[in-house]
């Protein structure tokens, strides 16, 4: 038997830049550690063939192996990875957008503009220049991917693309035709964005109920109480300081 397209695979893998051999991204703890990656989840990655959860080329190259756990070392162009670097995709901004969040861009400085991470490549004349490519983009990489195995339980695949969806767990149970997802009121409507994935996926409908009282409140401890909604454009602070 073969890897199909929308088939859970779990694997571990190591990305690399071709030319210099330096690790960019990694879920195995001694790669992680010994390239100074700060990054707390090094545990293996659980993800479905052909639904962008990964690199397009991993899932190009996955799709028809064996269902054997291997080891492969998969090298793609920027084209397969993390495409050319885009010249329109450097920005001028000018310093008021900085100066109204109290925070001093210098040139290496990375930040988040509403949901784009951007890399300051210089600061002069009351403007900065901003990087929104991604820092891979137009490079080869190299994957060390190591198979360990296909997912073949359906609650650990919904369990697993619910977390990739919305980065955190949710309750959910299986019926006769449907799947039952509780969230909470706020995210009812943006879950049920999701209904056709899930039915591609896993052959059946989604329900998305309203949690209970007590089980919202237990997400809020969990959680913190900053909402969405008090998550503020940094480009629109800086508009209303004009």
């Amino acid at each position: 038997m073969t890897l199909q397209k929308n088939d859970f695979v779990e694997i571990e893998f190591t990305g690399k830049i071709k030319d210099t051999g330096e690790i960019f991204d990694s879920n195995i703890k001694s790669d992680l550690e010994s390239s100074g990656l700060n990054r707390q989840d090094a545990k293996p990655f659980v993800f479905s063939l052909g639904q962008g959860m990964f690199l397009p080329g991993i899932d190009e190259f996955l799709t028809g192996k064996p269902e054997t756990p291997s080891k492969y070392q998969i090298e793609l162009n920027p084209e397969k990875a993390f495409g050319p670097r885009q010249s329109q995709l450097v920005q001028l901004m000018p310093m008021k957008v900085f100066a109204v969040q109290k925070v001093r861009p210098i040139p290496g400085a990375m930040f988040n503009f509403d949901g784009r991470i951007g890399k300051v490549l210089s600061v002069s004349g009351g403007r900065v220049m901003i990087d929104f490519n991604n820092p891979i983009a137009g490079k080869t990489v190299i994957y060390d991917v190591n198979f360990l195995r296909k997912v073949e339980d359906t609650n650990e695949k919904i369990k697993y693309f619910i977390n990739f969806l919305f980065r955190r767990d949710l309750n959910f149970k299986m019926d006769a035709d449907k799947i039952i997802l509780e969230v909470e009121k706020s995210m009812v409507q943006f879950v049920k964005l999701f209904e056709d994935k899930f039915k591609e996926l896993f052959g059946v409908g989604l329900e998305v109920t309203e949690m209970a009282e007590k089980a919202k409140e237990a997400v809020q401890e969990a959680v913190g109480e900053k909402t969405l909604d008090e998550v503020e454009d940094i480009s629109k602070e800086a508009d209303k300081a004009e």
